[in-house]
């Protein structure tokens, strides 16, 4: 049975790529009709009947070529989200917190190869995390994580407006990390969120004492915070969007509505609904075909 769907093409903003040239190629050799432009050389969609939008999406990726688009087949049912379920560290920031973290203390290289290896699923995440936690022993807590969030925490681009154009449109957001409430605090503060949830750094006298509070949250506890979300908002689970980049993220993915991985890792981006490999975080709101106009800036 055929249904309708929007065959969306989505592209970096800083390198627009969704150009006449490309819209007519895709037209032309799908026989579809004339694209709708979300933003103009970064976005459009199609609309398109099919019976498996997998082979769709294989074959609009084929007619791009080295064209360097993200292409998603979305039911046209239910498109926009009630809620966003959302990662931190990667995703909603560019960086990795505790990875920076060690760097106060020249530790950053040996950090990141453990962070690096949990997020592509290699280990597990909570031995992981204890592993990495225990080598800040003796970091001055507070002014360490002020410096840190100062001097080396960057917002993705498109974050802010993502979450600003979702609520403004009745969606609930939600920050869920496996890193700590000391950076996901501010963070969520400064992109608009309604709550977070994150692991907390274990202190005695201002100093960080190698350990983090039990139980972590990993992955479990992100699909725990998604199904607590869509219980307590009274949500259909067709009506959730979840985001993330790590293999601690997949379970929380795959049971979202839709699950985005962004610029993930490859075991990731594999399993997930929908990858985005080369758009910003405003890719999330053209795939629930949001044009640019609509976009709400803060």
């Amino acid at each position: 049975m055929s249904l309708a769907y929007a065959a969306v093409l989505i592209s970096d903003p800083a390198r627009p790529a969704v150009d006449v040239g490309v819209l007519a190629l895709v037209s032309r050799a799908l026989g579809l009709a004339q694209p709708k432009v979300l933003a103009t050389g970064i976005a459009a969609e199609f609309a398109v009947t099919t019976a498996d939008p997998d082979d769709m999406r294989a074959a609009i990726v084929e007619v791009v070529g080295e064209a360097q688009l993200d292409v998603a087949l979305l039911p046209e049912d239910g498109r926009r989200k009630r809620l966003l379920i959302a990662d931190m560290d990667s995703t909603m920031i560019e960086q990795e917190c505790l990875d920076e973290l060690a760097g106060a203390l020249g530790l950053k290289e040996r950090v990141s190869a453990i962070t690096e290896r949990a997020m592509r699923g290699e280990i597990a995440f909570e031995p992981a995390l204890r592993e990495r936690v225990a080598l800040l022993e003796g970091l001055p807590a507070e002014e360490t994580v002020a410096q840190v969030l100062a001097e080396r925490i960057t917002l993705t681009p498109g974050a802010k407006t993502l979450v600003a154009t979702m609520r403004a449109n009745g969606a609930y957001a939600a920050l869920v990390s496996g890193g700590f409430t000391a950076f996901t605090g501010p963070i969520s503060a400064r992109l608009g969120f309604d709550e977070h949830r994150s692991n907390v750094l274990d202190v005695v006298e201002g100093r960080l004492t190698g350990r983090v509070h039990e139980p972590i949250l990993g992955r479990e506890a992100k699909l725990a915070s998604l199904e607590d979300l869509i219980s307590s908002k009274k949500l259909a689970r067709s009506e959730t969007l979840g985001v993330g980049d790590g293999a601690n993220d997949l379970a929380m993915l795959e049971a979202s509505g839709l699950g985005v991985a962004f610029h993930a890792k490859p075991a990731v981006a594999e399993a997930a609904h929908v990858r985005i490999d080369h758009g910003d975080l405003t890719a999330l709101l053209y795939l629930q075909g949001y044009s640019n106009a609509e976009f709400v800036t803060v």
